[in-house]
């Protein structure tokens, strides 16, 4: 009979009925609610177990766990919170620095993202996730020195590397290496004639060059191999609006904004096209 209500209560109300639970069962549940995308139920079982044994080494794992059930709930700066505790409890663990790095940097706290990526970089040296995303970091800054000391880092460890083997070349044409930037983009395109981002990159490289023609070429096989390339329409549509051609340039960038680019943003080149 008692099985029978028990099994009622959890038909009608959709999860089982609390009970007294160890530390363990309670983890447990947490990463079984997690994997079934039940993310408050699953924070609701860490706090249990959080509250249940507050001293327990591994409340350094549930913090990163409720961390990152926080980020994908958009609870930034809660996320934030359980990052750093746990990293008070365990500051060697390298999966949680870099989960903290990643959410810094997604909340725009880009010189603390760099911090924490450093760090993990002093543990492992090697670790490629922390490179490559310094050495953006270190773009965005405008430390072409250090970038260009991730990229390569990376690239010996692992010189196939696209995310390295594109950031470099973006570098080299930061620094005004053009033909350096345009080697790079060159074996690439023949590695990988098909990828629609490499074009659009080569497009811009050309441009910089004075080589209108050749980006205009690249652009529209970006948009042959795929139509959705928001950066192909506002590359274009800048150098229709250079040539006069504001009709054109209109189109692409009214197309951009249907692809998700803000208004707000083209404002000033919409105006350009009257």
């Amino acid at each position: 009979m008692k099985k029978s209500i028990l099994s009622f209560l959890v038909y009608i109300i959709g999860v089982s009925p609390v009970f007294a639970q160890t530390y363990q069962e309670l983890s447990d549940r947490a990463i079984a609610c997690t994997e079934q995308d039940s993310l408050a139920q699953a924070e609701n079982y860490i706090r249990q177990a959080l509250k249940l044994e507050p001293a327990n080494p591994h409340n350094a794992l549930l913090f990163s766990n409720l961390g990152t059930i926080q980020r994908r709930q958009r609870d930034y700066d809660q996320a934030l919170e359980s990052y750093t505790y746990a990293l008070n409890i365990a500051p060697r663990v390298v999966p949680i620095l870099l989960n903290r790095a990643a959410l810094n940097l997604e909340m725009g706290r880009n010189e603390q993202a760099r911090v924490d990526y450093s760090l993990v970089l002093d543990l492992e040296k090697d670790n490629r996730e922390a490179l490559l995303m310094r050495a953006y970091i270190y773009v965005t800054q405008r430390d072409l020195k250090f970038a260009r000391a991730d990229y390569e880092r990376l690239l010996k460890l692992d010189p196939q590397n696209y995310n390295a083997r594109l950031g470099l070349a973006t570098l080299e044409q930061k620094d005004g290496n053009l033909q350096k930037a345009l080697e790079i983009l060159n074996k690439m395109l023949v590695e990988d004639p098909q990828d629609a981002a490499l074009y659009v990159a080569r497009a811009g490289i050309e441009q910089d060059m004075q080589h209108v023609d050749l980006a205009m070429i690249d652009l529209e096989e970006a948009l042959k191999l795929n139509p959705s390339q928001t950066e192909a329409y506002l590359m274009r549509g800048q150098i229709y609006l250079s040539q006069k051609k504001k009709n054109l340039a209109k189109q692409d960038f009214e197309k951009a904004m249907s692809l998700g680019v803000p208004q707000a943003d083209l404002r000033g080149l919409l105006q350009q096209c009257k």
